[in-house]
């Protein structure tokens, strides 16, 4: 592997100009193809096969009339006023005169008008579904009796829920990282080189993503999830090559040898590094939930392309940008000894963790443990409008059926009834419908509306609590359990409350299976590249520290509230369902990026000769300055989207931001040499036979060291 990297390197180095052009060429084909077959983004989380899904799939065929996108108008009286159905009646018309619109239902009619009289909700039926209405109607909808004068009206439901977009916000990680490219590297040129390197990669990689967002259903958090990656692992991994490349050259190599070995040492870490995340990400595929494994397969893509762009596109930039890529003092002749100040502090922090690592073991696992804690009481839904901004329509429409009708008008489930004959899907909507009205936590069932066939019926049940409680949950199982022996039709509960519901179950039913296969993959993985057995399973039990303090730092905030006012949140609230699945995916990869930083330093330096302990302080001597570097540079990106409205897009800022700093200085920079430390020379245990069967990678360079000896300069002849 590090021979086929160091002549790859040396390569690009010396044919620079004809590598640049092409990833410029292909830069241009993939943006012409992402400008010519984009396609729009959906928001839909579904998973084919459960309850609610084929509810949905089956109204789709027998009631497409009931298929479409809905929305929800509230219309409010002022204070101590009651509506009338006059008064109503201009924004029910208006309403269904939007195009696209089949039906808009007077509240009057519907019985949709509070006690007090006060709130009444127009019902609006759309013929499309949500994915397929236009800017135009969305706009439309959202003027329909705004100008009603003396009531308040606001527009809500599915038609009016936000859409994530890429926006200012993540420029300000991009700049941080600029920042703490420029102090680490103390060159403008090294840190522009490196970012750039970064960004041609995000562009690639997006621009594939839309080329292929018309034949590929993608959710609008993966483009999002997917630049997050691709800037966090671009920005890291030509940090770590080209710091690599910058020791080379302080210790006097020639400037193509040292790209050469440059990509090949660290080069061969940032594959196996990229390795981990790529596997972490396409392994989302084993919970077959299609929008899941669209995210995971899109971001591991961007991060396949970064671990590309750096292998091949650096190395001919560092022969553009020559020494300048060294800060001016490291230009000089006395190369070696400033560049061993520039590493000081690494050495002194390595020898401090190797003093007190049994006091640095305990105080960090039973503090991150504590922060682990709440993690039990830890919920998870899908977002519904309660959870959306403040001041945003859809929110604004939500709080005022909370305040007029209840949480549970805004949770409204759906049954489907679906008969072979009008006589029997009657009877059964009927049973159903007593059935239902009797379980506990229903406020309200709505008389059935039939198809044109009457053969499927549709039953509005209003449950007493919000879609996001957890005592709706119970009601829909109750339900569930309730109906199941209901004669004579096939009955199914559905609804988007009932959607998160089984999204939410689905996801933790397979989290098990696809931690088991990440974690499995991923230490056979660490096994080839450290030629160890204990490595790995440090590594892995250093991840579930990890894991686990994230998951409760992020309860304690965004489900509970503490600290809320920190990132912006305006309503604390479940976690969203797919969060925990994909943090680990994510956090599992980034943590070993990491992992294969430092201790590929103290593989290469323990194979060349140097004592086991010795090799861990130089490991963290040699990389700690570039892994701080690192992690406050992801810790930037990721939370560049915290200031981001969506809540979804904010929690997973937030957790990734927070995860990389405990994985990086916590668990990483103090418990990894800690551990290593105790074990010595048993961290490199490997049993003769597993040796054998298993391939030797060469991470470290050995093999090249012996095969490609590093050239000597010519001594000079001394004059006798």
């Amino acid at each position: 592997m590090a021979i086929l990297l160091y002549r790859l390197g040396r390569l690009s180095f010396r044919r620079r100009g004809r590598v640049l052009a092409l990833w410029l060429l292909l830069l241009a084909l993939l943006g012409g193809g992402a400008a010519a077959f984009s396609g729009p983004t959906t928001s839909k989380f579904s998973i084919p096969g459960t309850e609610s899904q084929k509810a949905l799939d089956s109204l789709s065929r027998e009631f497409p009339q009931a298929g479409g996108a809905t929305g929800t108008i509230v219309v409010v009286a002022p204070e101590g006023g009651k509506l009338t159905p006059a008064a109503v009646a201009p924004v029910t018309a208006e309403a269904a005169k939007v195009p696209g619109v089949l039906a808009a239902v007077d509240p009057f009619a519907s019985k949709a008008v509070s006690q007090d009289g006060r709130y009444a909700l127009v019902q609006v039926q759309f013929s499309s579904a949500v994915d397929d209405i236009t800017d135009a109607q969305r706009e439309a909808y959202s003027e329909a009796g705004s100008d009603v004068a003396d009531l308040r009206v606001e527009h809500g439901g599915e038609i009016m829920r936000g859409v994530p977009e890429i926006g200012s916000t993540e420029g300000i990680g991009v700049a941080v990282a600029a920042l703490v490219l420029v102090l680490t590297f103390g060159s403008l040129v090294a840190a522009g080189m490196t970012l750039l390197n970064a960004l041609v990669g995000v562009a690639a990689g997006m621009a594939g993503l839309f080329s292929l967002s018309s034949t590929v259903e993608l959710t609008s958090t993966a483009p999002i999830l997917a630049l997050m990656l691709g800037l966090a692992v671009g920005i890291d991994y030509a940090l770590f090559i080209t710091s690599r490349y910058r020791q080379y050259l302080s210790e006097g190599m020639e400037r193509e040898e040292a790209a050469g070995r440059a990509t090949g040492t660290a080069g061969s870490a940032v594959v196996f590094a990229g390795a981990t995340v790529v596997i972490a990400l396409a392994g989302l595929a084993v919970a077959d939930v299609p929008f899941l494994t669209v995210m995971g397969l899109a971001a591991a893509a961007t991060v396949a392309l970064a671990v590309l762009v750096s292998l091949t596109l650096l190395p001919a930039v560092l022969g553009f940008a020559g020494v300048r890529v060294l800060p001016r003092k490291l230009r000089t002749q006395d190369r070696a000894a400033a560049a061993e100040a520039g590493t000081a502090f690494g050495f002194r922090w390595g020898r401090i963790v190797a003093r007190l690592r049994v006091p640095v073991l305990l105080v960090g696992v039973i503090g991150l443990g504590a922060l682990a804690l709440p993690v039990q009481d830890m919920r998870l839904s899908l977002p519904d409008a309660g959870t959306e901004a403040v001041g945003s329509p859809n929110r604004e429409a939500y709080d005022l059926t909370t305040e007029g009708f209840g949480e549970g008008f805004n949770g409204r489930l759906v049954a489907v009834v679906s008969g072979d004959t009008p006589q029997a899907t009657g009877a059964a909507a009927e049973r159903t419908a007593a059935l239902i009205m009797d379980t506990d936590g229903v406020l309200a069932v709505a008389p059935p509306q039939l198809n044109e066939k009457g053969t499927t019926a549709l039953l509005a049940v209003i449950p007493e609590t919000g879609p996001t409680d957890a005592a709706t949950e119970d009601t829909v199982h109750a339900i569930r359990d309730r109906v199941e022996d209901v004669k004579g039709a096939g009955i199914a509960l559905t609804g988007a409350t009932a959607v998160g519901i089984d999204v939410s179950e689905k996801l933790a039913d397979a989290l098990p299976v696809y931690l088991l296969l990440v974690v499995g993959l991923s230490f056979l993985l660490l096994m080839l590249v450290f030629r160890s057995i204990l490595v790995p399973l440090k590594a892995a039990l250093g991840f579930l520290l990890t894991i686990g303090a994230t998951f409760g730092i992020t309860v304690l905030i965004f489900q509970e509230g503490h600290l809320a006012d920190l990132v912006g949140l305006d309503t604390p609230g479940p976690l969203v369902s797919f969060l925990p699945i994909l943090l680990i995916g994510i956090l599992f990869g980034l943590a070993m990026d990491y992992e294969v930083f430092l201790v590929s330093r103290m593989r290469e330096d323990f194979v060349h000769g140097t004592d086991a302990r010795e090799a861990v302080i130089s490991g963290v001597g040699h990389n700690a300055r570039v892994v701080t570097a690192a992690a406050v540079i992801m810790t930037a990106v990721f939370g560049g989207f915290v200031l981001m409205p969506d809540p979804i897009i904010k929690s997973i800022g937030f957790a990734l931001a927070i995860g990389v700093l405990i994985d990086a200085f916590v668990v990483r920079m103090a418990l990894v040499p800690a551990v290593m430390h105790l074990l010595g020379r048993a961290a490199w245990y490997l049993p003769r036979p597993i040796d054998r069967a298993l391939p030797d990678l060469d991470i470290e360079g050995e093999r090249l060291n012996s095969h490609i000896p590093v050239p000597q300069p010519d001594a000079e002849l001394v004059k006798t």
